[in-house]
């Protein structure tokens, strides 16, 4: 694939560091020093402010869109009015009205969009969606979620602080993420509920969200975003009738990436097991970019798509309409 880079931030770096057999041909950003720091990871890349140009360059496939939320959507359109397949950061648009337009100009394009959910991909949480679907723990009860992070200094003055720019707070930036994992182990939620707060972050978005989600079957999800973590932190708990699969870190400041498996005795008591460690360096964007290729080139719906990401919007959006 050849590919553009629109916003050359932290992630739009990522993104091209993970490139690797596909060629990086443009990189766009209103600041021409970050598209020429992300043009040179590509070697022979070109750099510009314009994204326009960049995401209708005549040489360019796939382009990805890793700006602020407020822009994810309108160069998404754009990339698929000029015949491109789109890797668009999570979460795709500040709410599910904002992502309809371009779901249905996805569909009729024939463009194949996918939404950056690439903690899908880290190695243990899917060998736990491996397991669940062999039946390792039995029928799902309930899962319960924590994601956070402690900001730095000045976060509070960070477009993630505007609610204009964002859409919101740790909800849509770090918990779009808890629920789609939510949604990918058990299905859709029937019943939303939560709320919303700001405890610390001198801001007017929120820097905690508590979810409690619900399926047509009772199966629950109990899922904490927080942006007062002060120490890095990601844990997943998948509780099964005869056993319990436990995600912790994400590796880097979250701590080593680690599954463990506890299998149900028939007589109860300790359960057996088993842990898988994977110390290694972050790939997880790797793996989703070429999950990606293969969907394009098998002309089926990449994983973690658009409907994947509105669905995540209306959780979202029906936890900021919750009475405080």
């Amino acid at each position: 694939m050849k590919a553009a880079i629109v916003g050359c931030g932290l992630i739009g770096t990522r993104r091209a560091q993970a490139l690797g057999r596909h060629e990086l041909v443009i990189a766009a950003d209103r600041d021409l020093e970050r598209a020429r720091g992300v043009a040179a990871i590509g070697r022979a890349a070109v750099s510009t402010t314009d994204w326009q140009e960049a995401a209708a360059h005549p040489d360019v496939d796939l382009v990805i869109v890793s700006t602020t939320n407020d822009s994810l959507t309108p160069v998404a359109l754009f990339a698929v009015e000029h015949g491109k397949h789109v890797l668009v950061e999570k979460p795709a648009a500040r709410t599910p009205e904002e992502i309809a337009p371009l779901i249905t100009m996805a569909a009729g394009r024939g463009s194949r969009v996918k939404v950056g959910f690439n903690l899908r991909f880290h190695p243990a949480l899917r060998k736990a969606k491996e397991l669940v679907d062999a039946g390792a723990v039995g029928d799902l009860m309930f899962i319960r979620g924590r994601y956070g992070h402690g900001g730095r200094d000045g976060y509070e003055k960070e477009w993630r602080a505007d609610p204009a720019i964002a859409g919101g707070g740790e909800l849509i930036d770090q918990g779009v993420h808890l629920i789609d994992l939510c949604r990918w182990m058990l299905g859709e939620f029937t019943v939303v509920d939560g709320f919303v707060c700001t405890y610390f972050w001198n801001m007017p978005v929120e820097d905690n969200a508590f979810v409690s989600l619900r399926t047509a079957r009772g199966q629950a999800a109990w899922l904490h975003a927080s942006c007062t973590e002060w120490k890095n932190m990601f844990g997943l708990e998948i509780y099964g009738r005869t056993g319990k699969l436990q995600v912790d870190g994400l590796g880097g400041s979250y701590g080593v990436e680690r599954l463990s498996y506890f299998k149900l005795r028939q007589q109860m008591g300790p359960p057996e097991t088993t842990i898988w460690e994977y110390p290694f360096a972050d790939r997880s964007w790797q793996a989703e970019l070429e999950d990606f290729v293969e969907a394009i080139a098998r002309d089926r719906e990449p994983e973690g798509n658009l409907h994947d990401a509105r669905a995540a919007l209306e959780i979202v959006q029906q936890v900021y309409s919750c009475k405080r």
